[in-house]
């Protein structure tokens, strides 16, 4: 999912330009970095980043957009076959995870998690700006069965209820789609559901913004937020009245929400399935389910 500003222009999934013609995924066109949070490539590569907070709120923004470290394992060159060991190593002992914000990225290869019928799985990798060593990098999905979340937050942070609960009702969607024997586009529609989930506590009556922000932690959607706050961003007068409330000063103010929801999808025989729902416009008003939807599907080359 991406939770953003919903005036942050974004591009929609698309397999990208020359020279990155392997990468398909959505990217940021506020920043010139046009980095992207989640990524695939036609040779089996998959990276999500996420930001979280500090509790040093000069470190949550960088100098660096953090979306070059997911484009960073996304662009590598097919040929050269740069292995997550090796990534890791270029990341974390030659600074390329340093001016960034806080993050956490989860990278690899769909191959080594997909384990039927193959050799044991290396699984996909984690690391962040604490990632102190190659050592240090956490592996994730090494066996069947593992369901496991990330947030807006240390990956070792258990804390946050939207974790928690992603992880046991995605677990709980998928055992029920496979009890049901459903079809692809049914699995699809039970994952959606879960990141459909709200239980964002409304706000209250003079509680502060930014303590309300901590309300965030609890749920997997987060509804369109700040509607009702905009004239704090310093908000300029606007002839259509309330029209002014879906509107914002620049991208990184105003509303905020789940901007999209994403699913990736891959089968044993390296067929991969990407779905990209896109819930706001540029101007931060609601698509009509289903508007929004991008599909791609492709086989994994040399699967």
């Amino acid at each position: 999912m991406r939770q953003e500003y919903l005036h942050r222009p974004t591009a929609e999934a698309t397999w990208w330009a020359e020279p990155d013609t392997q990468v398909l995924g959505g990217y940021d066109l506020h920043r010139p970095a046009h980095g992207t949070w989640l990524g695939v490539t036609r040779q089996g590569r998959i990276a999500v980043l996420t930001n979280y907070r500090e509790q040093d709120a000069s470190v949550v923004e960088g100098a660096r957009s953090r979306g070059l470290i997911p484009n960073a394992w996304l662009k590598s060159d097919p040929a050269v076959q740069e292995s997550t060991e090796q990534f890791a190593r270029r990341m974390i002992e030659h600074d390329g995870v340093q001016g960034v914000g806080s993050f956490s990225l989860c990278y690899g290869f769909v191959q080594d998690v997909v384990t039927s019928g193959r050799a044991k799985a290396k699984g996909l990798a984690i690391i962040s700006n604490r990632t102190p060593d190659v050592s240090g990098v956490v592996r994730l999905l090494t066996g069947g069965g593992e369901t496991h979340a990330l947030s807006n937050a240390a990956y070792a942070d258990r804390t946050w209820p939207k974790v928690l609960n992603g992880e046991v009702w995605t677990q709980d969607a998928i055992q029920a789609s496979v009890a049901a024997n459903d079809t692809r586009d049914q699995l699809v529609d039970r994952l959606l559901a879960v990141l459909r989930t709200d239980t964002m506590p409304r706000k209250k009556e003079n509680e502060d913004w930014d303590m309300y922000l901590n309300q965030l932690r609890h749920s997997i959607f987060i509804p369109a937020i700040g509607r009702d706050h905009l004239e704090e961003h310093n908000m300029p007068a606007h002839e259509v009245g309330d029209v002014v409330k879906q509107k914002a000063a620049d991208a990184t103010s105003g509303c905020y929400g789940t901007q999209k929801s994403i699913i990736v999808l891959v089968n044993t025989e390296g067929r991969l399935f990407y779905f990209e729902r896109t819930l706001f416009d540029g101007e931060a008003r609601p698509i009509p389910q289903g508007h929004g939807d991008r599909k791609f599907e492709f086989q994994i080359e040399g699967w």
